[in-house]
């Protein structure tokens, strides 16, 4: 009876509820049993996964203080993601939890919804998409509610997600229209929280549409009405920056401060960001330059600040860069490249700044490293990448004409010593050599000793036994390495560890990341330690010598003569194993003077062009610091050089001429004085009726682009012999002035017209190396990577749809040329054929084809050319050649008359 009761009573169990688990039934069971599982179940669930995502993207999210921060943290879409990033998985659980609430759980019926929590529902639908950047669906959602849900507790709540929306979907106007009315609707009656999310969104729309004064006062009222210290930090911070942007100092650094006093009631990249934004607003002039640093020290001390020294040690840089003292400054700058930063503009401020303390120095070789490097961290499409791009161009030429003009300067210098000066020179060149080797042996051994220590710490042996380890390491290496040299080996396959740097200054330890690098962790592996493999290289170099890569590497006689006999070899391999005495004995040459005297040269003519090359250097210099980077002084100075070293006269005028023009800006009386020169050693020149008639219309057509025009012109017209013979004198005329480049690449393509592929070709060559970081170098680069293999593969013998008949004349004006043209005129006129013409085609500098066109068979060609040969009406003397089109083109790209006459 028990049992049959029991029975029942689950039977009846069962089907109440099945029956509660319909959404088509409108009563109290099956309303509560719904409401209760989507509140309690799924969306509870969808819930903690919506928070699970926005508190990662509260780690994960990467602010650009560099630029007014947005009110809310978001995840980047899918253009400003990089290809390692993955989208946020919570965020399309959460939306995955509100849809199986609304497919499983809504009660629509009658058009009425009848579960009470299809509104929240609804709700985390729209949030998940709107984070997840789906934001015209997230509004779909979020206009269902209030279309659907008027009477809903969340409406407030709804709305402003509504044109958080918009606000994304950068409907600013709109969003601020319906916040405004909004806020002033519920004033006093909202909750506060969302209050604060309400006047915060009208801020991001105010910020959008700049009207940042506007920004400021609904943002004061996001501020004192949040519970959320996180969000109170982020917003008095975008007040701080809001006020520097409008120019307010004192109450962006009063809002800073604000930051700052929240101390823990902050996160602490806020207070740091704070802190170097106050940074930003020091007076280095009249401020306390005593508590500043005093403050920065602090920040440094403290161990809660490590993740963000980055930070702290470029506003240390700036600071001793502002005072003029570099040296501080650049240590500080590579500190904060050595974090290795997540902040690509940071980065490449770090990079930019030591660039132009370089460049400042005119170290103009170091300067470009470092503008490489700022380039990799900037946005290319931005204008910062490229004014740097364009100053990293520029610099190009000057260290090409930089290191032309040192070297040459010093070896010239070295050379006109007496032979007593030469020595005397050397000698303490080798004596700094020495001394420098020195340092950075006693450095190196330093920084090994501190690894080795660092090691022995972590494995609990002393440090001294540490480094014997190391040492031995070295040696059991050098021994074990049969048929390797062990320094090659560290100096080859080794420089992966050793200087493959890519995230610091040029030439700074290991990447980042490496086991043992200075950065990053304590791994004892000899050759993780770039300091420790450093101090290896030179002990071994110190002991050993240069060795070659070859079996019995330590045998001194693969240092001498790897080609001298078994029984010599056996003697050296048998001083080596006795301890190298001879080896050890032996004077590095780099230690003595003859090794440098030797190498300098001795003929005249070589002395010669190192004293062309360097005063052309000069000319250049001083134009480039004139012209493009406003360097008067500099370009002033390296023109004065020029004209006391003896130039070429073709370069003294020119030289004097923008020496006038230079002064002019600098320094009025000595403008005077070369002036004054120009017009009485160069009375008819150029640069002379200039300075007397600068405004004159002559003189103005007569400037180089005009001069460049007006030939260009007549190359379209299709002269080129009287072209050419103009760009030999101009191209003397303007020598090192930069339209010179332009002249030199038409001389290049007028040349390919008159003598053909090969000279081209060398024409082209002389350009791209002679101009290689002007437009027309790198276009004459392009020609020889392009154009002319494809000219190159030109041949006689392809098919064709239409032939010729040349006639060749060695001289153009030959008088023979108008008969013959006047008889094939006759020819034409008489045979009443429309098609063909005649034309007098250049061939080369001195010889022209009067060719006949418009055959449509070689055979109409031969007879052509037969009765112009034979009837008495024409007779003409000349020989005829007939040829194809295609032919006739390879003819003129190759001038090779000569070698289709001989195939023919």
């Amino acid at each position: 009876m028990k049992t049959s009761t029991c029975k029942y009573i689950l039977l009846c169990g069962a089907a109440g509820f099945i029956i509660a688990c319909s959404t088509k039934k409108d009563n109290f069971i099956n309303r509560n049993y719904h409401a209760v599982t989507t509140e309690y179940n799924v969306l509870y669930n969808g819930e903690l996964a919506l928070q699970a995502g926005i508190n990662d993207l509260k780690t994960t999210y990467a602010d650009n203080y560099w630029d007014i921060l947005p009110v809310e943290k978001m995840q980047p879409n899918k253009e400003e993601m990089e290809p390692t990033d993955k989208r946020n998985a919570n965020f399309e659980r959460a939306e995955t939890k509100a849809t199986k609430a609304i497919q499983k759980h809504s009660m629509n019926l009658g058009g009425t919804e009848r579960n009470p929590q299809m509104d929240e529902a609804h709700l985390l639908l729209g949030k998940a998409r709107y984070y997840d950047n789906r934001f015209i669906p997230a509004l779909e959602a979020f206009n269902y509610v209030l279309y659907k849900h008027k009477g809903s507790s969340r409406i407030d709540e709804v709305k402003v997600w509504r044109e958080k929306t918009n606000i994304r979907l950068e409907n600013e106007g709109t969003a601020i229209k319906n916040l405004n009315q909004l806020l002033k609707e519920k004033e006093g009656q909202m909750d506060e929280q969302i209050y604060s999310d309400a006047n915060a969104m009208l801020a991001q729309a105010y910020i959008n549409s700049t009207m940042n004064d506007s920004a400021v006062f609904v943002l004061k009222r996001a501020v004192a009405f949040t519970k959320d210290r996180e969000k109170e930090a982020r917003y008095r911070f975008i007040l701080g920056q809001l006020y520097g942007k409008m120019k307010q100092s004192d109450s962006a650094y009063a809002y800073y401060q604000s930051v700052i006093e929240m101390n823990r009631k902050s996160p602490r990249r806020y207070v740091i960001q704070a802190h170097a934004m106050q940074a930003g607003l020091f007076d280095y002039e009249n401020g306390d330059t005593l508590a500043f640093m005093k403050n920065m020290r602090d920040l440094l001390e403290d161990r809660e600040n490590r993740p963000y020294l980055d930070i702290i040690h470029h506003q240390v840089a700036l600071y001793f860069d502002k005072q003029g003292n570099k040296p501080k400054a650049i240590k500080h700058y590579n500190k904060s490249l050595r974090t290795k930063s997540t902040d690509k503009y940071l980065m490449a401020s770090n990079y930019r700044n030591i660039g132009e303390i370089h460049f400042n120095n005119a170290k103009y070789p170091m300067a470009g490293k470092y503008y490489d490097s700022t380039l990799v961290y900037l946005d290319v499409r931005g204008r910062e990448f490229k004014a740097i791009k364009k100053k990293r161009d520029n610099l190009e030429d000057v260290i090409k004409y930089e290191t032309i003009a040192q070297n040459n300067d010093s070896i010239l210098h070295i050379v006109s010593l007496s032979e007593a000066g030469r020595v005397a020179f050397f000698e303490d060149y080798i004596k700094r050599l020495k001394e420098q080797e020195e340092r950075e042996r006693k450095r190196l051994e330093a920084e090994a000793q501190r690894q080795a220590n660092i090691a022995a710490a972590s494995a609990n042996i002393s440090g001294d036994d540490a480094m014997g380890s190391a040492g031995g390491m070295q040696t059991s290496n050098s021994r074990r390495s049969a048929g390797t040299d062990f320094s090659a080996n560290v100096a080859g396959k080794g420089e992966t560890v050793a200087k493959g740097n890519t995230g610091t200054n040029p030439g700074s330890g290991a990447p980042a990341g490496m086991p043992g690098s200075t950065t990053g962790g304590g791994s004892k592996f000899y050759f993780y330690t770039p300091s420790t493999v450093s101090y290896g290289k030179l002990e071994f170099k110190k002991r050993w010598g240069e060795r070659p890569l070859a079996d019995n590497w330590r045998w001194a006689s693969e240092l001498r003569n790897r080609t001298k006999s078994t029984e010599e070899t056996a003697v050296a391999n048998t001083d080596s194993l006795s301890g190298g005495s001879k080896d050890e004995n032996k004077i590095d040459e780099r230690y003595t003077t003859d090794f440098y005297i030797k190498q300098l040269p001795t003929r005249q003519g070589t002395l010669d062009t190192l004293a062309t090359d360097r005063n052309f250097a000069y000319y250049q210099l001083g134009l480039i610091y004139k012209e493009k980077f406003k360097e008067y002084k500099r370009a002033a100075d390296k023109l004065e050089k020029l004209l006391v070293s003896n130039p070429e006269e073709r370069l003294v005028l020119p030289a004097k001429y923008n020496l006038y023009k230079i002064y002019q800006i600098i320094d009025p009386a000595k403008a005077e004085n070369y002036k004054q020169q120009v017009l009485a050693e160069y009375p008819d020149s150029r640069y002379a009726e200039i300075i007397k008639n600068p405004t004159l219309e002559s003189v103005n057509n007569e400037s180089p682009e005009a001069v460049y025009a007006a030939v260009y012109k007549q190359y379209e017209e299709g002269k080129p012999r009287e072209v050419y013979a103009q760009l030999e004198k101009h191209i003397e005329t303007y020598t090192a002035e930069e339209i010179v480049s332009k002249f030199e690449l038409l001389k290049a393509r007028v040349t390919g017209r008159l003598k053909g592929l090969e000279e081209y070709k060398r024409s082209l060559n002389y350009v791209a190396l002679t101009y290689p970081n002007r437009t027309e170098g790198k276009l004459a680069e392009g020609l020889l990577k392009t154009d002319i293999p494809s000219l190159e593969k030109n041949a006689f013998g392809k098919a064709s749809a239409s032939w010729k008949i040349i006639f060749k004349f060695d001289n153009p004006a030959d008088p023979k040329i108008e008969a013959l043209k006047s008889k094939i005129e006759k020819f034409i006129k008489e045979g009443l054929n429309n098609r063909i013409t005649i034309t007098q085609d250049v061939y080369t500098m001195t010889e022209d084809f009067l060719v006949v066109h418009g055959f449509n068979s070689k055979l109409a060609a031969e007879e052509a050319a037969s009765v112009l040969k034979e009837y008495k009406e024409y007779k003409i003397a000349e020989t005829p050649i007939v040829i194809s089109s295609e032919d006739y083109k390879v003819v003129q790209i190759k001038k090779n008359i000569a070698g289709f006459l001989a195939i023919k």
